[in-house]
C-alpha cells in the first residue's frame, strides 16, 4: 500500500448502518446511560420523539474514515468543530464524508471538511478537523480488507470489527 500526501479537495466516505448494539457497546465503553438512548417512554416524550443515538456513536464513522481512508492509518485528531444537526436512530444508515480542504507543507497536518448524512440524506454532524499525519517511519500499514486476529475488539466481544458498507476515495 502506498500512501501518498492528501490532495486539497480528495473525498473519502464510509457508511454504516447502526443498530441497538452500537447503542450497548458505546454504554458499555463511555457510561452514558442516558435515557434518551434506552428508555422508549422518555424517548417519546422528548423532542426527538423516539430513541436515538449518542452522539458519539455518529461522530466515531469519521474516526474510521480518517484512520482508514484518508488522511489513513497513523492519523489522530488534534482538535474537532463539530456540529451535531439532527438525531440517528437505531436502523439509520449514516455516512461519514471528509474532505481535505488544506494541507500544510511545514508540518504533517491536513484540515478536513466534514459531515455524517444519514440515509435520507439529512446532515447529522458538519464541522472541520484538523488531523494530524504521522510520519512514514510511524505508520504501520495493514490490509483492512482481512480481519486481524489480534484485534482488541474481536477479543472483547467476540467478533470481528464493523465492516462498512461501502467505501470511496476520490482522488
Amino acid at each position: 500500500m502506498i500512501h501518498r500526501l492528501p490532495v486539497v479537495g480528495q473525498v473519502a466516505e464510509l457508511s454504516r448502518t447502526i443498530g441497538a448494539d452500537d447503542i450497548a457497546l458505546f454504554t458499555l465503553i463511555s457510561g452514558d446511560r442516558n435515557p434518551l438512548h434506552y428508555d422508549e417512554a422518555a424517548a417519546k416524550a422528548s423532542r426527538f420523539g423516539e430513541i436515538v443515538v449518542q452522539g458519539g456513536v455518529t461522530s466515531a464513522i469519521l474516526n474510521a474514515v480518517v484512520a482508514e481512508k484518508l488522511p489513513g492509518p497513523g492519523t489522530v485528531f488534534l482538535n474537532v468543530n463539530w456540529s451535531f444537526r439532527a438525531p440517528v436512530r437505531p436502523g439509520d444508515t449514516i455516512t461519514g464524508r471528509v474532505e481535505v480542504i488544506s494541507v500544510r507543507t511545514d508540518k504533517p497536518i491536513t484540515q478536513l471538511k466534514t459531515t455524517v448524512l444519514r440515509d435520507d440524506g439529512t446532515v447529522v454532524l458538519d464541522g472541520t478537523v484538523p488531523d494530524h499525519r504521522r510520519s512514514r517511519r510511524h505508520r504501520r500499514l495493514v490490509d483492512h480488507h482481512s480481519p486481524d486476529p489480534r484485534h482488541p475488539l474481536e477479543d472483547a466481544v467476540g467478533e470481528q470489527t464493523p465492516k462498512y458498507a461501502s467505501a470511496q476515495l476520490d482522488p
